[in-house]
């Protein structure tokens, strides 16, 4: 049996719809859809270079990959490359072939220095290991029984606290962009961003067709976003995509507020069962999501490969 890799065909449904099933198969604290899948692919900026592959097996699509360049960081040569294999297919040889495309690629690109996360589980470690990438941070996925959790009441909001949702701010995103940039930039992270274009954020973003306005929480101080907890749907699931708060608001509990709000207008809506992630160095959120009843059930590691 032959295993080839090759680009994506994003105007082919089944072969979308199979990349998105091998994603679910190995990661399945993460909404994939056909839909985000083909808009992460045709939305990201021009300047990432991006492409997602696939590793065919006699027709099979058994693993995939989504590779770039970190375009919107000041320090240059940063990309990104993240593999996830069916986890029934392993030990066929797509794991390493992907790497090998996606190196390649990244590297003609200008390219010094890789970064990916990779699964907590001995196998796949010791599979970066093999591949020359080092060991770095790492963040936990979590997932909360929202059916049957024993969600925190809901409280009096602070003086001067107003909670909306994002589906106000329709006619002018543009204050969520600043508020989402200002939490963006302040996140752990091995590399920097500057998040300054507005137009880039409304296409990949605003736009994203996992994005719930109504279920995505604003907490408003004085007239201005000042915390959120956004939420993504694809139907089924609810999953926070982003919880934060600007540097002037926090210690008020806002974020805190935004989430719970969020958490049970979503179990209202008949949402039965809600994901998130954390890094492991975000102790207030590892806070907040204990206190609101998330559990951990996977983590994975930041990996880094320096060229050269």
């Amino acid at each position: 049996m032959t295993v080839l890799v090759r680009d994506l065909r994003r105007d082919d449904p089944p072969d979308v719809a199979a990349f998105a099933h091998v994603r679910h198969l190995a990661v399945p604290f993460i909404l994939w859809t056909p839909e985000a899948v083909v808009h992460r692919l045709v939305h990201t900026h021009p300047d990432a270079r991006s492409r997602s592959l696939v590793a065919e097996e006699d027709g099979e699509v058994i693993g995939t990959a989504q590779i770039g360049l970190v375009h919107d960081s000041p320090e240059p040569g940063q990309a990104f490359l993240n593999i996830y294999v069916h986890p029934e297919r392993f030990r066929r040889g797509a794991g390493g072939l992907l790497v090998r495309t996606a190196e390649e690629y990244l590297t003609g690109e200008g390219a010094t220095k890789l970064y990916s996360w990779v699964l907590d589980g001995p196998a796949n470690l010791a599979f970066a290991e093999r591949h020359g990438y080092e060991r770095r941070r790492a963040a936990h996925f979590l997932r909360l029984d929202l059916a049957h959790a024993m969600l925190p009441p809901l409280r009096p909001l602070p003086p001067g606290v107003e909670l909306r949702t994002a589906a106000d701010f329709a006619d002018d995103p543009r204050p969520m962009f600043e508020l989402d940039a200002e939490t963006v930039a302040d996140e752990p992270s091995d590399v920097d961003v500057e998040f300054t274009d507005y137009e880039a954020w409304l296409a990949e973003t605003w736009r994203h067709p996992l994005l719930n306005r109504e279920l995505t929480t604003v907490a408003v101080v004085d007239g201005r976003p000042a915390a959120f907890s956004v939420a993504h749907t694809d139907g089924t699931r609810y999953s926070t995509a982003m919880t934060g708060t600007v540097r002037a608001q926090r210690g008020r509990g806002l974020a805190k507020l935004a989430k719970t709000d969020s958490l049970h207008r979503a179990r209202a809506a008949g949402y039965t069962e809600a994901f998130t992630g954390n890094d492991t160095d975000n102790g207030p959120m590892l806070t907040i999501n204990k206190w609101l009843g998330y559990e951990v059930c996977a983590t994975e590691v930041r990996h880094v490969r320096e060229l050269g």
